[in-house]
């Protein structure tokens, strides 16, 4: 083993175990039994020592943050802002929220001032005439000035000053991170505000010409690499041999970079060069060695995962895919289609959701009779279609019970074992229903218009279009959960991706090969693909 890997393999043993799991010392046990009616009373003693340096801790940081925003000292900035991310490291989540708050509160725009110049612009009469002098319009101009000044929150001068401060850019993304979590357990509207504006200033100093691209390759330094194994989010890297193989001959990686980030992709892409596109990740990561590069005609991308919880929802990946095909063409001309190999990670739980409340008004033995004024019909969907129901009555044996074909499916899906997974009559009667039905969540179910599996989202918007579902594309666990094993070829077709993602932002429109479009209806082809 050469240093690198080994340098990546021991930090790998060396990362601290969870510490609720820590061992503590036999000698405090010794002491805990001996002192049995003391104990209670040193608890409450720690327990309120605790909350008043937590208390204290707080305050300190609070003034730290004050400091950095009201500070015009540049000589003293730079530690001021240093002491306001260290001290906000240290500060627990139930204070990092406080904080935060106080931040979205304390710091916003001063809206007694919007107001004001507001009522000073609709105050100016315009002259009868309509003639605007160059005097004239200096009152509108110094007014707009001014609103537009005042439209800006206090924070922004934080914001700004962190941005340029080494390290800075990083803290923000974990800030950002910190408020993203804290709007997932409760919809703050200041909070909402504070991380508008941040998404929107974040969104500006990660533009594409302030990004680097850069090729990762296996003569990267371990730490880059180490952080490839540890952010892969789309398929886990098992292990160094793994790691080599997608680093190596017939693969590549591509990732952005920041300069204020040193050594670590903002996003990072994993490309593999092959004769055809695949239709199973099994022949992307192990089944098959990689062919010469030369023979290669089809760029597939099969992971792209993003480092940063603190960028969601700002779309790197859409510049990050356009340059890799452009880079890729430019390198290898022998390359002429673009596409993914992609997980379809709501299938599953919107495939059970609609089994579950189907089933339960299929409960009544005949639908229709149990609603004479056709109320319960309204609502009421059989998923399945008739020989597909059929298929599933006769093939479900003793592994699932129910009263029709959609019970008998739900029973099926829902445990984690998949034990459906393993039979080859199973398997055959519910591929039918199975790539039908993950045909209709792809192009049909929309949330705000827009696709509702959130990958399918992702490459729509980016230009791509649905060019083939894959049964039994992914047997990992994770696949089985996911999707049902199913995955999904989008194709990037640089000709057309404009002029999609343009169709899809403006109305929604999915475009799809023919090949999708047969597992619908031919009504349902007309007002989709």
């Amino acid at each position: 083993m050469n240093k690198k890997a080994l340098a990546i393999l021991m930090r790998a043993r060396m990362r601290p175990t969870d510490p609720t799991k820590l061992v503590f010392s036999p000698l405090s046990n010794d002491v805990s039994q001996m002192l049995p009616n003391s104990r209670p009373n040193i608890e409450h003693h720690e327990d309120e020592n605790e909350k008043l340096n937590k208390q204290r801790s707080f305050e300190i940081v609070r003034e730290s943050m004050y400091s950095a925003i009201s500070m015009n000292k540049t000589q003293v900035l730079d530690t001021v802002l240093n002491d306001f991310s260290e001290g906000y490291f240290s500060l627990s989540f139930e204070n990092r929220t406080k904080l935060l708050l106080t931040l979205a509160k304390d710091y916003d725009l001063n809206r007694t001032q919007v107001r004001e110049l507001i009522k000073q612009y609709l105050g100016i009469q315009l002259p009868n005439g309509g003639v605007e002098d160059e005097a004239f319009l200096s009152t509108f101009y110094r007014i707009e000035r001014n609103l537009r000044h005042s439209l800006k929150p206090v924070y922004e001068i934080l914001f700004e000053r962190l941005n340029t401060h080494p390290g800075g850019l990083k803290f923000l993304t974990i800030l950002r991170a910190d408020i993203l979590s804290i709007l997932t357990e409760e919809n703050i509207p200041s909070l909402r505000a504070l991380d508008s504006y941040l998404k929107e200033k974040l969104s500006t100093w990660l533009s594409p010409a302030a990004l680097e691209l850069h090729q990762i390759t296996w003569d990267d330094p371990a730490s880059l690499l180490e952080k490839i194994v540890a952010y892969e989010a789309v398929h886990p890297i098992s292990n160094l041999i793994d790691l080599k193989r997608r680093l190596g001959v017939g693969r590549r990686c591509f990732g952005y970079f920041h300069s204020a980030i040193p050594g670590e992709p903002l996003i990072f892409i994993e490309v593999a060069l092959l004769k055809n596109v695949a239709q199973t990740i099994q022949e992307v990561l192990w089944d098959h060695p990689p062919i010469p590069e030369s023979e290669a005609t089809c760029a597939l991308f099969y992971s792209i995962s993003s480092t940063q919880p603190g960028l969601a929802g700002i779309n790197l990946g859409k510049f990050l895919i356009k340059r890799v095909i452009t880079l890729v063409k430019r390198d290898m001309p022998h390359i002429s289609v673009f596409a993914t190999l992609s997980p379809i990670p709501g299938f599953m739980q919107w495939l059970l959701s609609k089994l579950a409340s189907q089933s339960k008004l299929a409960q009544a033995e005949d639908v229709s009779d149990s609603s004479t004024d056709g109320f319960g019909l309204t609502f009421y969907e059989n998923l399945l279609e008739p020989e597909e129901e059929k298929a599933l009555i006769d093939s479900s044996g003793d592994l699932a019970a129910g009263k029709n074909g959609m019970e008998i499916m739900l029973n099926l899906l829902t445990p984690t074992t998949h034990e459906w997974a393993n039979s080859a009559k199973l398997l055959s009667a519910l591929r039918p229903p199975l790539l039908r039905l993950c045909a209709r969540y792809l192009l049909q179910e929309k949330k705000r218009g827009k696709a509702l599996d959130s990958v399918a989202n992702f490459h729509l918007q980016n230009g791509a279009m649905v060019q083939r579902i894959n049964w039994m594309a992914d047997r990992s666990e994770k696949g089985l959960c996911q999707s049902a094993g199913i995955m999904v070829n989008y194709v990037y077709r640089p000709e057309n991706i404009e002029e999609y993602a343009q169709s899809y932002f403006s109305t929604g429109h999915i475009h799809c090969s023919y090949v999708v479009q047969r597992y619908l209806s031919s009504t349902d082809m007309s007002s989709t693909c």
